[in-house]
């Protein structure tokens, strides 16, 4: 375990352990569940006056955010590589980067984002009225992570909360520990009102908590089990939830693919995070002959990543987040290869330096079927499964194959035919010719279609999702409503004129003027107003 709960008489703590040797890195105050409703409580006193501010004065402190994680860089490097066993250049180059990216494009657009909008309002329903959405916070925002999305993930969602005007009670995975500690440190050096922000430590005990607590929505990133708890409890009590749930992300290659890059990046998207990863390459469907040059490229890209301790720079993947984890992995292994699947490559390890580990070598698993557990649940680890497949068709068949649909990518040269696939997927996101492409986390909605989560955290989409909207309405002084009444005859004649100047056929609209005209007058005359003898 990278973490563990332990109590005395006088407090709780969260212990923090290296997962390359099982050292104890750390320990933070642990958070009792029935503690978190004062969490909540303490921050919903603090959002209103933050929520006074305009939305552009609100933006400020995001690139003050940004401006934190850029000079603390390497320090969070440091930290997040250590507490997560993930090599540094990984750390900064799919953490570090995307929070910076994510921070400072929510900066330079949320205000106009977040800036209500014109709605056009239709002429058959009132001659004058006019009509915007506007966006207001929730309240307080309960944000969930994950601990294989220690700090990009959640300090985007907290970003796009506190941008709505919300203030937030945070809970990182309790393998994240230390990265919410740091990203806490972030939202200090910012100047964030005090309060405005509270961060809570445990395990799924909490988050559940925290959902059951007085918050007004939650952001959850996590696992399938404790994220449908969490909805549930959401759900009786009538407050909205995002969740994403993970994936099983799929990899299409076709007959006219680079295969050396996509076997290159197959490698590198299956084993990012130790195959951790949100969005990680588990399944690979390769046209039929393709497939034994795909499989032998990939078997020498996998091959080729070191296993280690990820202090040291030549290593590539680093430990899985527990024992418990690595067991998982080579128990849903060894039963596919009782099914019949072949292993090419990888299995357990042990590097030398990290006895206290679960390390498990990137893995390229063939002859494999969607009746194994292999290709039908979470790996959560280095392993690739490759599959041939006859067509296209058979290839978007058995992606769509899937209860969890994060992510895929589509590998071809033509370009027209990566897109018709592309609708055809039934996942949240798809990549063509790339797959997780970094910075992953700013721009664009990133979430699960159906069965995989729901809603979207992060871009437009996730910043709206963070705010209520709320349509206003206003009509000159001196208006009617142009239905009003009373009810009479010139009512009924203006609606059915209205109806058929609204068809599709110029015959309609003939009688509609002909035989409506002084109806329509009529009424709009009286919107306005003013009256018309009969």
């Amino acid at each position: 375990m990278s973490a563990a709960v332990s109590e005395t008489a006088a407090h709780a703590t969260l212990e923090v352990r290296d997962p390359a040797t099982g050292n104890v890195l750390a320990s933070v105050p642990a958070t009792q569940p029935e503690r978190i409703q004062e969490v909540v409580q303490a921050a919903a006193k603090v959002q209103p006056l933050w929520a006074l501010l305009r939305v552009s004065d609100r933006a400020r402190y995001m690139r003050s955010m940004a401006q934190a994680v850029i000079d603390d860089f390497d320090e969070l490097v440091r930290v997040i590589s250590q507490e997560q066993g993930r090599p540094a250049a990984e750390i900064a180059a799919l953490e570090l980067l995307p929070a910076i990216d994510a921070l400072l494009w929510i900066a330079a657009e949320g205000a106009r984002v977040l800036g209500g909008r014109r709605v056009r309002t239709s002429r058959s329903s009132s001659l004058a009225k006019r009509a915007r959405v506007a966006y207001e916070p929730f309240g307080v925002v309960g944000v969930i992570g994950a601990g294989s999305a220690p700090f990009a993930q959640p300090l985007g969602q907290i970003a796009g909360a506190l941008l709505a005007g919300n203030a937030v009670a945070f809970k990182p995975a309790a393998r994240a520990a230390l990265a919410g500690e740091r990203i806490m440190r972030v939202l200090g050096r910012a100047d964030l009102p005090e309060g405005l922000v509270r961060v809570t430590h445990g395990g799924a005990d909490v988050g559940v908590a925290l959902a059951q607590a007085p918050v007004d929505k939650i952001l959850f990133t996590g696992s399938p089990a404790v994220g449908r708890v969490v909805a549930r409890a959401c759900v009786s009590r009538e407050k909205e939830v995002t969740l994403e749930l993970g994936g099983k992300d799929a990899m299409l290659v076709l007959a006219d693919a680079h295969l050396q890059h996509a076997a290159a990046c197959a490698a590198w998207a299956g084993c990012v995070g130790s195959g951790q990863a949100r969005g990680a390459v588990e399944r690979v469907y390769v046209v039929r002959e393709r497939f034994e040059r795909f499989v032998a490229a990939l078997v020498a890209a996998a091959g080729a990543l070191t296993v280690g301790d990820p202090a040291d720079p030549r290593t590539q993947v680093g430990p899985l987040a527990s024992a418990r984890r690595a067991e998982h992995v080579a128990e849903l292994v060894a039963e596919a290869v009782e099914q019949g699947a072949h292993v090419h490559c990888g299995g357990p390890a042990s590097p030398p330096g990290c006895p206290g580990g679960a390390f498990y070598a990137p893995s390229v698993i063939t002859a494999v079927t969607h009746e194994m557990r292999l290709m039908r649940e979470p790996i959560d680890g280095p392993v690739l499964a490759v599959m041939a497949v006859d067509s296209v068709g058979e290839a978007i068949e058995r992606a769509n194959d899937s209860d969890y649909a994060l992510g895929a990518s589509v590998w071809t040269a033509d370009r027209y035919q990566a897109m018709r696939i592309a609708r055809d997927l039934r996942v949240g996101m798809v990549w063509l010719n790339d797959h997780l492409p970094c910075p992953m986390v700013s721009r664009g909605p990133w979430g699960a279609a159906a069965g995989g989560g729901l809603g979207r955290t992060l871009g437009q989409a996730g910043l709206r999702a963070c705010a209520q909207e709320k349509l206003i309405t206003y009509d000159p002084p001196g208006t009617r409503g142009l239905w009003w009444g009373p009810y009479d005859e010139a009512t009924s004649k203006a609606a059915r004129a209205i109806a058929r100047l609204r068809s599709g056929r110029e015959a309609d609209h003939s009688r509609g003027w002909r035989e409506g005209a002084l109806a329509l007058a009529r009424v709009g005359a009286r919107a306005l107003g003013r009256g018309l003898r009969r």
